[in-house]
């Protein structure tokens, strides 16, 4: 009778730490995140709103759940902080394109979402090890995105008329705004630095 290792073999089953590092309950919930971005972008761009809010509230849940999950089990890890991070940036990114090409903001907000995510994980050395160095500007501009992406989709979806679609567009330049004084002052502390 082969033991569960001999089956793990045979069945390909890799159990090297980096794999068994991957099979989190954490990433698993980073990785529902991850799919759910883009039929909520789809459904945004298509004017779907019950199905884009029941997929934004998804990947909310998710992102709420899987820190600290992971560090409740002791599972937390650089890498990991990387990919709830850039799941965040890919979501929220698709979510304000779909938005901008519906006309609630600007196109220049999910760029700057964008740029500015890879401005963090640059400036943190993120892809050499290191765990991503937030500050509180940018703390709050990732919150942001997700508000001002939420308000559009959950007032349609609940047939609301408030908040008014130029309010919507407000909130997304003052975004723009905070964020390019985010991604600002990060350059300017890195050329300190240097």
């Amino acid at each position: 009778m082969a033991t569960y290792d001999q089956c793990d073999m045979l069945c390909g089953y890799d159990k090297s730490p980096t794999a068994v590092m991957w099979r989190t309950w954490a990433n698993a919930l980073t990785a529902i995140r991850a799919l759910a971005a883009l039929p909520c972008a789809w459904m945004v761009a298509t004017g779907h709103w019950p199905g884009a809010a029941l997929m934004f509230s998804l990947a909310v849940i998710t992102d709420l759940l899987d820190g600290p999950l992971a560090r409740r089990m002791n599972q937390s890890s650089a890498l990991g902080g990387l990919i709830d991070h850039a799941t965040d940036a890919a979501f929220v990114t698709s979510v304000l394109l779909a938005l901008s090409l519906a006309g609630y903001v600007h196109w220049l907000l999910p760029l700057l979402v964008a740029a500015a995510f890879t401005q963090y994980m640059v400036d943190s050395r993120a892809l050499r090890g290191q765990r991503l160095r937030g500050n509180r500007l940018g703390r709050a501009n990732g919150i942001g995105y997700f508000v001002v992406a939420a308000v559009p989709i959950y007032r349609n979806a609940l047939d609301l008329s408030w908040p008014p679609d130029p309010a919507i567009a407000a909130a997304s330049w003052l975004l723009i705004a905070s964020t390019l004084t985010s991604m600002s002052l990060r350059l300017s502390r890195r050329a300190a630095t240097e």
